[in-house]
């Protein structure tokens, strides 16, 4: 109990006398130990350094989860060391309500199929996201997050200790300042003249007392200079190792853009298949039909006999020079020949006649053209 009161007393004293250095500093009425340029530029480092990772952090987690109650509902389950229970992406959902949908409309129909396809689509793309969101998690959010959690809390607690060890230096020195004053004063010459011998004694004991004092002020100095040498090179070595940290956050964030580019080419083939699906290419050429000049199309001009002309698939497809625009058109393989002598055409779009040698044709309209026949 007394070795427990004694310390505590102690502490006591020792921060009474930190608080009195900390204020007589910012009056302006005590000197303050400064630290080297280089470790201030460490200090400085190492506090950018935490500040925009933690922005990093914050806003990675925003474009994962978009959804705040989402992100407090992960946090309380990461503190409470339980599994995150699996969320439904955005598209699962909307595939799911597309196929609902189509069930109920009827998957036979088109408008159901379609939704069939869609929603099938929708949920590939969710998986793809999720796949994304974990490899995100695991390989850069968790090692800025170690990081924050542990190295940076380290150099904190550190650099408080640093602190209070610069603190107690400070009031050293101005303690063995003020005994040295002090000892001076009561140092002076004495009146020998005095007719009372006991003030002389007096004079010397107090100069005897400053001198013990002024030594004890220079033992505990040395001592609070060992320790802040000791501490400020402890400190030092962690806030150099804020290099290797960005060496190993470069690593996680190259990790982070290839599962980005790796969850965005997914999503393309994804949808570049349903879009082969769907038959919604603006390129793509039925078999069966004629190739007609469309005044809406962005074409080069053509002369009015070429564009009146409509081209037999059979034809063209025989001459040498245009094989391989009409192979990049259509599949060959897929045009069969006409059972009889005469071809029938389909028009894909209008066409209004410019003079009298062409014709004006409209949209599906069923047209044979009689120069074909025989």
């Amino acid at each position: 109990m007394d070795f427990s009161v004694k310390k505590l007393a102690s502490d006591a004293g020792v921060f009474f006398s930190r608080a009195v250095q900390f204020t007589e500093e910012k009056l302006g009425q005590a000197e303050k130990t400064e630290l080297d340029a280089h470790f201030e530029n460490l200090l400085a480092r190492a506090d950018s350094t935490k500040n925009w990772t933690e922005k990093i952090l914050r806003q990675t987690e925003v474009l994962l989860q978009p959804n705040p109650g989402a992100r407090i509902e992960e946090f309380l389950y990461e503190k409470l060391d339980k599994k995150i229970p699996v969320r439904n992406t955005n598209a699962d959902l909307l595939g799911q309500y597309m196929i609902e949908a189509a069930n109920e409309f009827g998957p036979g129909s088109p408008y159901g199929s379609t939704l069939i396809k869609v929603g099938e689509t929708q949920k590939q793309l969710g998986g793809a996201e999720r796949d994304f969101m974990h490899s995100a998690s695991v390989n850069f959010l968790t090692p800025l997050r170690n990081f924050l959690e542990g190295d940076w809390r380290t150099i904190s607690k550190e650099r408080r200790l640093l602190e209070n060890r610069r603190l107690d230096l400070d009031a050293c020195k101005a303690r063995l300042k003020k005994a040295k004053a002090a000892e001076a004063k009561a140092a002076a010459v004495p009146d020998f003249q005095e007719t009372r011998p006991r003030n002389y004694i007096l004079s010397a004991s107090a100069s005897a007392l400053w001198s013990e004092e002024v030594e004890k002020a220079e033992h505990e100095l040395r001592v609070a200079q060992t320790e802040f040498d000791r501490q400020a090179e402890v400190t030092r070595l962690l806030l150099e190792g804020i290099s290797s940290t960005h060496m190993n956050h470069l690593r996680c964030l190259k990790e982070f853009a290839e599962a980005q580019a790796t969850y965005y080419a997914q999503c393309y083939q994804y949808t570049l298949d349903l879009q082969k699906q769907l038959g919604s290419s603006n390129g793509e050429i039925f078999p069966g039909t004629f190739v007609v000049n469309s005044p809406h199309a962005s074409s080069p001009p053509v002369s009015p006999t070429s564009a009146a002309t409509i081209p037999v698939v059979s034809a063209v497809a025989g001459a040498s020079n245009n094989t391989t625009t009409v192979d990049s058109m259509l599949n060959l393989s897929d045009v069969k020949p006409p059972s009889s002598g005469t071809r029938k055409a389909r028009v894909l779009y209008d066409y209004d006649a410019a003079d009298s040698s062409e014709l004006s044709l409209l949209a599906d309209e069923k047209w044979r053209p009689q120069t074909l026949t025989g």
